[in-house]
């Protein structure tokens, strides 16, 4: 009879067995298979949790693990009584006849390798793997600390041709071994009102994808998308989780300024060459300004300006690229959290973050962990360690001859974000990482040499004392062009006093030094673009990935976008391209 009863559901369209949790319900008593009940319970805390599904309903309970479990099955047969009770009046209510004698208590029991677990045995104790609670006539398979989505949710925006990256967290699993089903609606809703209905009561949901990620395609426009994803450790599986986006598939922007790089960066680069890319990504805190709007990019159309927008374009972009390091600026915190890190985790990486100090955005460097594990981090606040660290002593007396400077150095919020990572393809091999975004005004010159100076000063420092002998890879957005002290200090290793930067502000804060570099002269391994930065009134070289010569060699550089493709919607960002910087992307050799 099982054998019958199981090749008939098989013949089933899936969409019917997994359309709701009450279908999944109805297909395993049909099995004669148990629904689980989920308990956490971890040693040292003072509660546990007890979660199961009764008549299409989710109960979840919150016990002392030191209470006797008579108490929890006690508290488990009065709330399903009251379900009951409900269920009556509901009846009642469409016009069908109560029974009239009272419902006695649903008896409640748990089972322990057949046998009944006596009332007061502690909670801690009689929760265990295997164990049966039984609530009436249904039975659940209790399973203790089973793998269990803490986060499960969809982006809220959903283009076309763009990678859906849904943000997951899982307790007592790995994201890795989660098994995942996509749906499209076969029929998009044709009302406000019949798109508000529950997804779960409705069946016209085709499969689309079982990968963690899933790209909608021009025949998803108009459609919403389901998940159904399944926490798993290993062969331990937990209960599903069923997400239903709150939008339909929107139709993408057509050609972006990033497609056709990624014809340069299909595959990931072969060891021992690594690709890296370094990215000014706009935070959200700036680009959402009435100063960004209405004087900074007055070109660019408000909706693409939204950051749900631009994040699409950006998940895809840096996704496309097949880095293994990834050093963005201007990154905000909820992005980093709740965008970046799930879609990157997604495609292979990992990530650490650094905020500036009293602001809302900051650092963020990711690493593909099949490639590289992140050993110790040494990142600082570049006026912080300018007035506190005695190696900069010599530094802080020069500028401190000239107060109004020294003032404004020390007002400013930079920071260098120091990464060191380990080459597991070859143990022991190190990089150092940094990541920096130095003040941006225009007469800022000289703060720029100084915030460098302390930069430079302190991964001399960290490569020495840290990973002796490991090359530096030094990303990010300088806001120094080629012919600045910045870039002479770093292609050249020192700075002659005369240096026009050093009165960049005027002459009432001008610190006329000699500055010398901690490094040999550094590479800028993309060269001098002709720029970095493209808006409306500006375009220069702002950003680059600086290199030591001698430890690495560029093995690829990947051409930036056309001229014809950055102003074809007159400058950045546009709904083509998500920020008013290019991506510098490099293929790097490891020198023998």
């Amino acid at each position: 009879m099982f054998n019958h009863l199981s090749a008939a559901l098989t013949l089933l369209p899936r969409r019917l067995l997994f359309s709701s949790p009450g279908a999944l319900t109805r297909v395993r008593r049909l099995l004669g298979t148990m629904e689980p009940a989920v308990v956490r319970c971890i040693p040292g805390e003072p509660k546990l949790t007890i979660s199961f599904c009764l008549d299409g309903s989710h109960r979840h309970m919150l016990r002392d693990q030191d209470e006797a479990v008579g108490k929890a099955l006690a508290r488990i047969s009065n709330n399903s009584s009251k379900g009951q009770g409900k269920a009556k009046k509901s009846k009642k209510n469409r016009g069908q006849q109560p029974c009239e004698t009272p419902e006695p208590s649903v008896v409640v029991k748990l089972y322990f390798g057949g046998d009944e677990v006596a009332d007061t045995v502690l909670n801690s104790e009689a929760w265990r793997d295997g164990a049966v609670l039984q609530v009436g006539d249904v039975k659940f398979s209790v399973q203790v600390n089973a793998p269990t989505f803490t986060t499960a949710e969809l982006p809220v925006s959903l283009l076309a041709g763009f990678p859906v990256c849904p943000s997951l967290k899982v307790e007592f699993g790995n994201l890795q071994d989660c098994e995942f089903r996509w749906f499209k609606e076969s029929a998009p809703k044709s009302s406000p009102e019949a798109a508000g209905e529950d997804p779960g009561q409705d069946d016209s949901w085709t499969e689309v994808g079982r990968e963690r990620v899933y790209v909608p395609s021009n025949q998803d426009i108009g459609c919403r998308l389901k998940l159904r994803c399944m926490p798993k450790d290993g062969s331990r599986s937990g209960p599903a989780k069923e997400l239903v986006s709150v939008v339909a598939v929107e139709a993408g922007p057509g050609v972006c300024t990033f497609d056709n790089r990624h014809a340069y960066t299909v595959k990931e680069a072969e060891w021992p060459v690594v690709r890296v890319v370094s990215y000014n990504i706009l935070a959200d805190v700036y680009a959402q300004t009435e100063l960004s709007k209405n004087v900074l990019y007055p070109y660019c159309a408000p909706y693409a300006l939204q950051l749900d927008y631009r994040q699409n374009l950006i998940k895809k972009e840096l996704a496309g690229y097949n880095a293994d390091i990834i050093c963005l600026q201007e990154v905000d915190k909820g992005v980093f959290t709740d965008s970046l890190t799930p879609a990157l985790d997604a495609f292979g990486l990992d990530g650490v973050f650094r905020i500036k100090e009293k602001q809302h955005e900051g650092l963020s460097t990711f690493y593909r962990r099949s490639r590289f594990q992140l050993l110790s981090s040494h990142d600082i606040v570049l006026h912080e360690a300018l007035t506190s660290d005695p190696i900069h002593s010599e530094l802080l007396q020069r500028v401190s001859a000239d107060s109004a400077l020294k003032d404004k150095i020390l007002q400013r919020s930079t920071i260098l974000q120091v990464s060191v990572l380990e080459d597991l393809n070859k143990p022991g091999r190190k990089v150092c990482v940094a990541n920096t975004h130095l003040y941006w005004h225009p007469k800022g010159g000289n703060i720029r040499l100084v915030q460098m100076g302390v930069a430079l000063q302190h991964l001399s420092r960290v490569i020495s004392e840290v990973a002796p002998g490991a090359p530096l890879v030094f990303c990010g957005d300088f806001n120094s062009s080629p012919d600045s002290g910045v870039f002479q200090l770093v292609t050249e290793a020192s700075v002659p006093q005369q240096h026009a930067d050093w009165s960049s502000s005027g002459p009432e804060e001008s610190c006329s030094m000699e500055l010398l570099s901690s490094f040999p002269p550094l590479l800028s391994a993309c060269s001098q673009p002709a720029y970095t930065n493209y808006v409306g009134g500006f375009h220069g070289c702002l950003d680059y990935i600086f290199i030591q010569p001698d430890s690495m060699q560029v093995e690829q550089v990947i051409p930036l976008p056309s001229h014809q493709e950055v102003t074809t919607y007159k400058a950045l960002p546009s709904v083509a391209h998500p920020s008013d910087h290019i991506a510098l992307i490099c293929d790097l050799r490891w020198n023998p």
